[in-house]
């Protein structure tokens, strides 16, 4: 192991004034469960280490018609959240019982695909990343976090220190498809909500994470979707724009190939969810 310097700053402000003094070489880690692997395989090598356990961003508090979550509350915690169903069903499907209460909200934004199944739930929520760093406040809505593969929109010197979630109920569903039941990684995992008004879609959200380099919401099928009845047309339309606006790729899990036609399969099966949602909704 090559870390030769390990900090625990206790309040954010500490944080930050680590980040300042250390810079970029300074490794920010929340549960580990990436990174540590990475570091003890040798494949990750930094040499300071800064963690957020104990930096005060662990709280969950409602304030009005929004859930804020600090950065570092674990999955385990999402996992048990009545007010977000969706955002707590992504939680259970990943990982172990043992991972998610270890894993964060904020460290699953950071997760390379085909991670990153919470955050594919977040963004079909409207979500908002709070980034904070030596010049203030900003506030990005998640659409707009990832820049690439592995790369946000966060600078070296600030930090994610919390995600806002709107709590509006809505008809909404939510399909991870893997090779195993439980505990495996995506194939493809698929997050899609609407309001539907006289039985047309408004406001529709068809997020998608391992179709692409990181998870990201479908343009196509988002459009393909709204001013139009949920009806089996609508469906198939929105699924095959969801798998056009796919850009996935060939890994040990799946090929490149079989993740386009999945997007599209799973995008079908999730809005035929969402449709039998909101019929029962409205009986």
């Amino acid at each position: 192991m090559t870390v030769q310097s390990y900090f625990l700053p206790t309040s954010v402000p500490e944080a930050l004034g680590l980040l300042g003094a250390h810079g970029p070489e300074l490794l920010v880690i929340a549960g580990g469960t990436i990174t540590m692997p990475a570091i003890n395989e040798g494949t990750l090598l930094p040499t300071k280490v800064m963690g957020l356990r104990r930096a005060g961003l662990d709280r969950i508090e409602r304030v009005g018609d929004e859930l804020h979550l600090g950065a570092t509350t674990t999955l385990g915690a999402v996992a048990r959240l009545d007010d977000l169903p969706l955002l707590r069903d992504a939680a259970l499907r990943t990982g172990a019982w043992a991972v998610r209460n270890m894993a964060t909200v904020g460290g699953n934004l950071f997760t390379p695909s085909p991670g990153g199944d919470v955050a594919t739930a977040l963004l079909a929520l409207d979500a908002q990343a709070v980034i904070t760093g030596s010049a203030g406040v900003r506030i990005v809505p998640l659409a707009q976090f990832w820049t690439g593969f592995m790369a946000t929109v966060v600078g070296h010197d600030e930090l994610l220190t919390s995600i806002t979630v709107p709590v509006a109920p809505r008809p909404e569903a939510y399909l991870k498809f893997g090779r195993r039941h439980a505990n495996t990684l995506s194939v493809v995992t698929v997050a899609v909500r609407a309001t539907l008004e006289g039985g047309v879609v408004r406001d529709a959200r068809v997020a998608l994470g391992a179709a692409g380099p990181h998870p990201f919401r479908s343009a196509g099928a988002e459009a393909a979707l709204e001013g139009r009845p949920l009806d089996d047309e609508a469906i198939e339309a929105a699924a095959a724009a969801a798998q056009a606006d796919s850009d996935p790729f060939t890994d040990a899990v799946a090929t490149a190939a079989y993740r386009r036609r999945m997007t599209g399969v799973f995008v079908r099966r999730a809005l035929a969810d969402l449709a039998a949602a909101a019929a029962a909704k409205e009986a």
